[in-house]
């Protein structure tokens, strides 16, 4: 089943959040009618989706409040070490979730990466994702990088040496990417309607390059 709406350019200025907490289709409604315009929802790094993962009634609810959907893969436990025959399994799992799921391709799928452990050469986290970014894009997905604490890569090689061209920028302490900067925003983490939340907010890129998201369905609020 594919889900209702379409790969859409998110519009500058957007409010949205991210959330490790199921959203029923009141709670959708509750954050759209207090602004918000998008969700980001996890998918899960093996093949089975875990109990507070996105599921599909989950995604119709939250599209049908009229907010866009955005999904993003989890990270590993912190101080994880990154390979190149990771990244590709990680990324065949983020596409076997997207496309389970319903989602269109032509959109972002996030990489969560953070909390690699110390010491870890560049060159692993290069080639980690590298390959997680080919097996995304191979399905006709849009690969998009979130980047959070103990990254490694600096903003210079965030650029260069990834084929990235989609960043989201974590609430912690991350180098700015060199040339092209970030398209989305993560800022106050708090509790909102009762669940934790980090809001997140789009703009254009240096390049102009901007978040694709899968829009409200249509006939959804607006």
């Amino acid at each position: 089943m594919a889900l209702p709406g379409s790969a859409a350019t998110a519009p500058e200025g957007m409010l949205g959040f991210d959330t490790d907490t199921v959203i029923t289709p009141e709670l959708a409604a509750m954050f759209f009618s207090q602004g918000y315009r998008f969700c980001i929802r996890f998918v899960s790094l093996v093949a089975a989706q875990g109990s507070s993962d996105l599921t599909v009634s989950e995604a119709l609810g939250i599209l049908t409040a009229g907010l866009a959907l955005v999904p993003v893969q989890h990270v590993r436990e912190p101080d994880w070490n990154p390979t190149a025959d990771l990244g590709a399994a990680d990324g065949v799992q983020a596409v076997h979730h997207a496309l389970g799921l319903g989602f269109p391709t032509g959109i972002n799928v996030w990489c969560d990466l953070e909390g690699v452990a110390d010491e870890t050469p560049p060159g692993q986290v290069i080639t980690y994702c590298n390959s997680w970014y080919d097996a995304v894009a191979g399905a006709g997905y849009v690969p998009g990088l979130y980047v959070g604490a103990d990254a490694i890569l600096d903003g210079q090689a965030l650029y260069d040496s990834l084929k990235f061209s989609h960043y989201w920028k974590s609430l912690s302490s991350v180098p700015e990417i060199a040339v092209r900067g970030y398209q989305m925003i993560q800022s106050n983490g708090h509790i909102a309607n009762g669940i934790g939340i980090d809001e997140n907010r789009t703009q254009n890129d240096s390049l102009g390059g901007a978040v694709v998201w899968l829009a409200a369905t249509p006939g959804a609020r607006t």
